[in-house]
This record gives structure tokens, sequence and C-alpha cells, in this order.
């Protein structure tokens, strides 16, 4: 169980591994697309995709499980010791399949945050001069509140009616 769980976790690393060697250039694919494909149905020389690089689950799975078949039969005939038994070869297709996936998912957050990390730093930028607009409009005058006060204070009121001399005026009491 010690020696599955370990080699599942290489393998973890392996298919990360695989995965970002594949982002980086696809040189193999190439080769093997030529190889295989007539002229009209060669890849175009922008494709990226790779074995295991943007491929749907299904070919990714082929490809993997061919490569391990592969380095089965090696290991067989070099080491004529039963090594590779099935336990060990579906941990480690799982594990390189579950490693693509998530060296997939870290390059495409990593895009995401560098693409949004410019607009990140324009809103701090806008926060940061509207809190220093705020900051000088509270230092530069006084609150409205103190200045209606002192204004009510300043100027003395006009001579008002009483609200029964108001009354009277317009008719409603003797």
């Amino acid at each position: 169980m010690t020696l599955e769980l370990i080699i599942f976790i290489a393998s973890i690393l392996f298919g990360a591994i695989i995965y970002w060697r594949e982002s980086q250039g696809n040189g193999v694919y190439r080769f093997f697309n030529k190889m295989m494909n007539s002229k009209e149905l060669q890849m175009k020389a922008s494709d990226t995709k790779g074995f295991v690089y943007q491929q749907s689950f299904l070919l990714r799975l082929v490809f993997i499980v061919a490569l391990f078949l592969i380095g089965i039969l090696v290991t067989r005939i070099l080491i004529p010791i039963d090594l590779a038994t099935i336990s060990l070869f579906v941990s480690m297709i799982f594990g390189t399949i579950v490693g693509t996936y998530l060296a997939g998912f870290i390059f495409k957050s990593s895009e995401i945050i560098d693409e949004q990390s410019d607009s990140f730093e324009d809103k701090f930028q806008d926060v940061i001069e509207k809190g220093k607009d705020f900051i000088d409009d509270i230092q530069a005058k006084e609150p409205v509140a103190i200045e209606k006060a002192q204004e009510e204070i300043e100027e003395p009121k006009a001579e008002s009616k009483s609200a029964r001399e108001r009354l009277k005026d317009k008719g409603y009491l003797k």
C-alpha cells in the first residue's frame, strides 16, 4: 500500500511535468502528426495541441495508457521480476491524469490572476485617490451641520408672529 501511494504521488508530479512540457512546445506530437497524416490533414504551425495539452479526456487517457504500456513492456524485458502489477499500473495512470488536470488548473488560474492583476491595480489606485480626496474634503472645510448652526447664531431671527396671532390674521380666532 505504501509503494502504491508513493507511486501515485510521483505520477501526479509526472503528469504535471508532462503537461507543463507540452505547454512549452509540442515537437513530439507535431512529429507524429506529420508522420501519420497527409499534407492536408497535418496540424497548422500555430496549433499548440499535444498528447495531453489541450486534449480531450478520452484521447488524453489513451495516450497516457499507451505510454505506460510501453514503459511496462520495457521494464518487463529489462527486469524479469514482476514489478509492474495491475494495481501499480492503474495507480500510475490515474495519478498522471490527475496531475495533468491539476497542472491545467494551475496554469489557467495563473493566467486569470495575471489578467485581473492589472484591473486590481487600477481599482486600488482609484480607491487611494478617492480616499485622498475624502481626507482633503474633511480637512479643508467644516462639516455642514456646524456651518448651518453658525449661520443661525449669526443671523438674528426676524420677528415672527406666534401661532395665535397667525390664526387671528387668517380669521380663525377672534
